[in-house]
């Protein structure tokens, strides 16, 4: 890691689903009546969140237009085929209506808080305008900015996302090198944020540097490099001081 400071920076641009939202227990409950349709089903939580990673990157990669309920629609279909469970439009369209219902993470909201005081924040999200608005009220601020795959017309990693990202906050006066993008995701996150010049924060919750699995997040060849790492949000506020 480099030697920075988190006085650093003027702003945080976040990913949302992993880094302030639960999706991994969002993603596990939502599963749970397909596992349930299907008696004598074995699959376990590791398994099926390996099976989403792989499922959704593909399907995001493939269609960068869809939205995100139609991408969760379609890795749901993936995964019932993927363990020859049977399933229907019902199902598959009620996974893809989730997002609203995944939890945040308990120390989320009072992080976002204590850094509000110092920080403008920005999230940077691979879901849709609506099911980032559902999110938004578990998380206890208002954002300076918000920015969608639907609004850009893709998903991250692409780099076209954090080229939108960058060009819409330094039309809010904030330059690229006052951001700290901040997020879980080394896939979706951590390796396009390097590419684009951006200090980055990883946020490890699943504890990965640690000799953790990859849950819900496809994996990388190669580590990124980071600035700061921390084990929570909440960890990340108090090494700002806040």
């Amino acid at each position: 890691m480099s030697r920075r400071d988190l006085a650093e920076f003027s702003a945080l641009t976040f990913d949302c689903y992993g880094t302030l939202i639960d999706w991994e227990t969002g993603i596990w409950d939502a599963l749970q009546p397909l596992l349930m349709a299907n008696p004598g089903c074995k699959v376990g939580r590791a398994e099926g969140l390996a099976a989403f990673a792989e499922s959704e990157s593909a399907e995001q990669l493939a269609h960068p237009d869809t939205l995100y309920p139609g991408i969760l629609a379609a890795v749901h279909r993936a995964i019932a085929a993927r363990f020859g469970l049977d399933t229907d439009a019902a199902l598959d369209e009620t996974f893809g209506a989730s997002v609203g219902h995944w939890p945040a993470f308990p120390d989320t909201a009072g992080a976002l808080r204590r850094l509000k005081a110092r920080y403008r924040l920005a999230i940077l999200s691979n879901v849709d305008r609506a099911g980032i608005a559902a999110s938004n009220r578990k998380l206890g601020v208002e954002f300076d900015a918000v920015c969608t795959a639907q609004d850009i017309g893709s998903y991250k990693p692409d780099p076209r996302n954090f080229a939108y990202l960058i060009e819409h906050l330094a039309g809010l006066g904030i330059a690229a090198g006052e951001i700290l993008h901040t997020a879980q995701s080394l896939h979706h996150d951590h390796v396009p944020a390097r590419a684009a010049g951006l200090a980055n924060a990883w946020i490890d919750r699943q504890g990965l540097s640690r000799g953790g699995d990859w849950g819900a997040t496809a994996p990388v060849d190669d580590m990124p490099e980071f600035d700061f790492i921390f084990p929570t949000l909440g960890a990340m506020a108090d090494a700002a001081g806040l």
